[in-house]
């Protein structure tokens, strides 16, 4: 069986916090969070844990993510010396519509039209949560990231499976028209 690995990451800090957008490795992450297609599980992730998820990610047939070979790859290359997208077979949705429709979008537009959902919170709610997990060391904090990195990679799986079946994702351009994406994404 063919296991496709879906992916995000949670940072600890902001680029504003370590110095600016070229500074990923800086940001640090809190919470990494993986779905299996061959385990059908998620796994949840730590930075103590972290070599493990990059394990996962390598052995993986296909990781998807959305942003993840330039954004979570940057942020995860502090804990490695290999160079992450090199080392994974990846489908990057975002990077992938971007080609192919000449427009960046964020996950939520494609999930609302494709497939009627969207994310629970924003990074930077994640980002304070981490500040009063720092804080507190309330473990219970430290799950809340965990659940909402989660439901992203659940709304990044529903999304690339969307498009596989229908052969198209789904957003609403500027002009306020539903738009039919033709992707060829392969399960």
């Amino acid at each position: 069986m063919r296991d496709i690995v879906y992916f995000d990451l949670e940072t600890r800090h902001s680029a504003a916090e370590v110095g600016g957008w070229h500074n990923l490795e800086a940001m640090r992450m809190s919470v990494g969070v993986t779905y299996s297609s061959a385990l059908n599980e998620y796994k949840i992730y730590t930075e103590e844990t972290v070599d493990q998820l990059i394990d996962q990610l390598s052995k993986a047939d296909l990781v998807v993510g959305y942003n993840h070979l330039h954004f979570d790859y940057g942020v995860l290359q502090r804990y490695t010396m290999w160079n992450m997208a090199d080392m994974t077979h990846n489908l990057d949705m975002c990077r992938d519509v971007e080609m192919r429709g000449g427009i960046r979008l964020k996950l939520d537009s494609l999930a609302a039209s494709s497939i009627g959902s969207t994310k629970t919170a924003v990074g930077t709610q994640a980002l304070k949560w981490w500040a009063e997990y720092v804080k507190t060391n309330n473990p219970d904090v430290l799950m809340e990231i965990a659940r909402y990195c989660c439901f992203d990679v659940k709304v990044t799986r529903d999304v690339y499976l969307y498009g596989v079946e229908n052969q198209f994702v789904k957003f609403i351009n500027k002009q306020g028209e539903l738009v039919e994406l033709p992707v060829d994404w392969q399960a």
